[in-house]
């Protein structure tokens, strides 16, 4: 079984980091080989070029490596803050050079014209984990839980997920380190469901 985790936050000291460490130990525990991405840590280009906008395949080694590991896991793992709604930019420019055409992605006419994708990622299941400071009733019925529209409909489905399992942890800043611990192990929980599901059981 292999994994794909990436974690996209500037402090290393971050509730991002040690949900994300929750997910890779859990799943390491369970036999999965995981490879793990700190975007921030790595000093990642976010920066799309201008033939990646185009369509055409990187020529960055880095993205390509990152394009070669995510297309042969079996499991993937998100995790980042919720950013006006969205994925930080340091994730999402990971999201526009990695989860590329003709590598997560493709067209039954070979060329996009708005028509239906063909997802071509083979991972059977994603956990996605989310902070924030919005309450999370608020965040849903105020705001929609974009996030959640993101990464389930308009990223993961399209690219072939099947299985996503996400959860939005907050408020953080008024949080209490008891309320933090009982964050972990549920991550933690989540990431055993989510090998469950990539294992077929």
């Amino acid at each position: 079984m292999k994994a794909f985790l990436v974690v996209s936050h500037p402090n290393p000291r971050s509730l991002n980091h040690a949900l994300a460490n929750a997910v890779r130990d859990t799943w390491l525990a369970h036999g999965c080989d995981v490879i793990f991405h700190d975007l921030h840590a790595e000093g990642f280009d976010p920066v799309l070029s201008a033939n990646e906008a185009a369509g055409l395949a990187t020529q960055d080694p880095t993205v390509q490596a990152h394009i070669a590991e995510l297309v042969d896991c079996d499991l993937l793992g998100i995790v980042h803050p919720n950013c006006w709604g969205a994925p930080p930019a340091m994730m999402k420019g990971w999201i526009d050079r990695v989860l590329a055409p003709e590598a997560a992605y493709t067209f039954a006419k070979g060329i996009d014209r708005g028509d239906v994708p063909v997802g071509l990622l083979k991972a059977r299941a994603a956990i996605v984990l989310n902070t924030g400071n919005t309450p999370l009733e608020r965040e849903r019925d105020h705001f929609g839980d974009p996030l959640d529209r993101i990464w389930r409909q308009c990223i993961l489905s399209y690219c072939g997920v099947k299985d996503i399992h996400r959860r939005l942890f907050g408020v953080v800043a008024t949080s209490s380190g008891t309320e933090r611990e009982g964050w972990l192990n549920d991550a933690r929980s989540i990431a055993l469901d989510v090998h469950r599901v990539a294992m077929g059981r």
